[in-house]
């Protein structure tokens, strides 16, 4: 069967993924690779970037003795999966992203990182607090919340996937959103797609951006129907 990695999210973790996991095993050998700090797996020297993350794939794939593979990446994870895509073309066959945030400035990172609280998620949301504590543990999970603050405003500065980049990823790639997401919009989805090569797009209905609020077996089928579709050979580029 062919490898297929699939990437978390900012806040999340390899275990959120548990449940796709579980139902794409029958089709491909999968992986959850896990980020520097995420999981309860060791910070790293550096702040949280995505090319730092996208070091801890290449890793992971090197100790896996993984020359290449399908990539599915939920938000950030999304964004990691593009950005190897582009800086490592022959370890990543096809990407399909979902809900992946491409328009980032500074205004748009500074609206996401107010939600970056820990003390008012403690006070406010505590049940939020608790998940992501077991999640995270034994790390601290904020300062996993800290530095994604500031791997966000880093994209605000800089985006690591201008249009220039990912009009440079030639492989096949799935951009999707749901139609309901309050984080990423329709638009700076469908922006990304017309600036990839040999993309497509996927609005999926009644969808908003948690992961958890995606049906596992809708997002299977789909994920099943694109690699279907591609060419039963994709070369090393």
């Amino acid at each position: 069967m062919e490898n297929l990695l699939l990437l978390h999210g900012a806040l999340g973790a390899a275990s959120t993924l548990m449940p796709l996991q579980q139902a794409l095993s029958a089709s491909y050998t999968v992986f959850t690779p896990e980020f520097a700090g995420h999981g309860g797996s060791d910070f790293a020297s550096e702040p949280f970037s995505i090319p730092l993350f996208a070091q801890n794939v290449l890793d992971f794939m090197d100790r896996q003795q993984l020359q290449q593979a399908h990539i599915f990446g939920y938000s950030m994870g999304g964004y990691v999966g593009l950005y190897l895509a582009a800086r490592h073309p022959d370890r990543v066959k096809s990407v399909f992203t979902l809900a992946t945030k491409f328009a980032w400035s500074e205004e748009a990172a500074a609206k996401e990182v107010k939600l970056l609280n820990p003390e008012k998620i403690k006070e406010k949301v505590p049940q939020f607090a608790a998940t992501l504590a077991e999640r995270h543990a034994p790390r601290n999970w904020e300062e996993v919340m800290h530095q994604t603050a500031g791997l966000m405003l880093g994209l605000g500065k800089a985006p690591v996937l201008t249009a220039d980049v990912l009009a440079t990823i030639q492989q096949p790639v799935q951009v999707a959103v749901g139609d309901r997401d309050n984080m990423v919009t329709i638009e700076e989805t469908t922006a990304a797609y017309r600036q990839l090569p040999n993309a497509r797009l996927l609005v999926l209905p009644a969808t908003r951006h948690p992961l958890e609020t995606v049906a596992t077996d809708r997002l299977q089928h789909e994920i099943n129907l694109f690699t279907a579709s591609l060419p039963a050979s994709i070369p090393v580029l």
